[in-house]
């Protein structure tokens, strides 16, 4: 099998049980996903599989709920031999993979991604981890999982803000990447989007990244666009109660502020990030950042994973479908832009 499978969940899955040669299989999901996703791979789970429910939600995704999950496993008294399936989105992947790769050195995992966001993004890559003290993914590694069997079928399960959180994952790999196919997705709404042909020719764009930079040394930089400040405003809005943003909304922020850096700071034309701006602004809104809210955010941003030697680095775009990375921008720059999403 494949590592990356698209179809019907039930016959890959089917396969993967088929093929055998593990001394227990093991589930990991959360309240949505026991709802909504585990009816439906039901039928063909092993009689005797543990089933391990965490709380959903991206405040969940720390040490404490690792802890639940490694007690659970250790209380199944799994071996090395087992199989760990990650059944839901970006937090059940990340999470649960890491999870998986550090009980007893490492045990095998897939991901079933169940979000569009975790299909077109956390279903390559090889990325694990945690948050850590409000910094996000602050805590992981890289390493594939054995299979990542993707349906669109779950996305019937999700909201409409679930959908569209995933969407901005979608719109970034086509303008770091692909022209093309960003003229073919910007010309429709996201109710008219064919995710039968979308999450396909996303993932592909990221796969193509990856295998030539698995550790993220170079060109995998560029999937950066967006996330230096998306990130960082994510992190901030995750503390406050009420107020949480779902990654994709947070990244569609990051991505306006981003690429008006772009036009600045880097080689992007203003009628291309004006087309920019306007798609995600009517797919995404705009939330407003009061003023007193952008010191802590650009506080977050000093904590990126990519930052160096004290240098906050961006992704900037160099044109519709062209990006460059490691490009040192200021503080203050940084402000600049926010207060430019604020309309200020």
């Amino acid at each position: 099998m494949n590592p990356i499978i698209f179809g019907e969940v039930k016959d890959s899955l089917s396969k993967v049980f088929a093929a055998g040669g593990y001394s227990r299989y093991l589930i990991l999901v959360d309240e949505n996903t026991r709802k909504h996703c585990l009816p439906v791979v039901a039928g063909i789970l092993p009689a005797d599989i543990t089933l391990i429910e965490i709380n959903s939600g991206e405040e969940n995704k720390n040490l404490n709920t690792c802890q639940q999950i490694w007690s659970e496993i250790t209380a199944a008294h799994t071996d090395r031999h087992a199989l760990f399936i990650n059944l839901g989105g970006g937090v059940i992947g990340d999470m649960g993979g890491f999870c998986a790769s550090t009980y007893k050195r490492g045990i095998d995992f897939i991901n079933v991604p169940t979000t569009l966001l975790s299909q077109v993004d956390a279903s390559v890559g090889g990325k694990l981890g945690i948050d850590f003290q409000g910094f996000k993914n602050h805590i992981g590694l890289f390493l594939e999982p054995k299979h990542v069997l993707i349906d669109p079928v779950f996305l019937l399960t999700l909201p409409q803000q679930e959908l569209r959180s995933g969407f901005a994952e979608v719109i970034k790999h086509c303008l770091i990447y692909d022209k093309a196919y960003w003229e073919v997705i910007s010309g429709k709404s996201l109710d008219e989007q064919s995710w039968e042909e979308v999450i396909p020719h996303s993932v592909g764009v990221k796969k193509k990244i990856v295998e030539s930079d698995f550790r993220e040394t170079g060109l995998r930089k560029i999937l950066n666009f967006g996330h230096t400040l998306g990130h960082a405003v994510e992190s901030y809005f995750l503390e406050q109660p009420g107020e949480k943003l779902l990654h994709g909304e947070a990244i569609a922020i990051g991505m306006i502020c981003e690429g008006w850096l772009s036009v600045r700071y880097g080689s992007l034309e203003q009628t291309a990030f004006d087309e920019i701006e306007s798609y995600l602004t009517t797919i995404y809104g705009r939330q407003q950042l009061a003023d007193e809210r952008i010191a802590p955010v650009i506080e977050l941003m000093k904590q990126d994973k990519k930052n160096k030697d004290g240098k906050i680095l961006f992704t900037l775009l160099d044109g519709l479908g062209k990006a460059c990375y490691d490009v040192a921008l200021t503080e203050e720059m940084a402000r600049e832009a926010l207060l430019y999403y604020n309309g200020d």
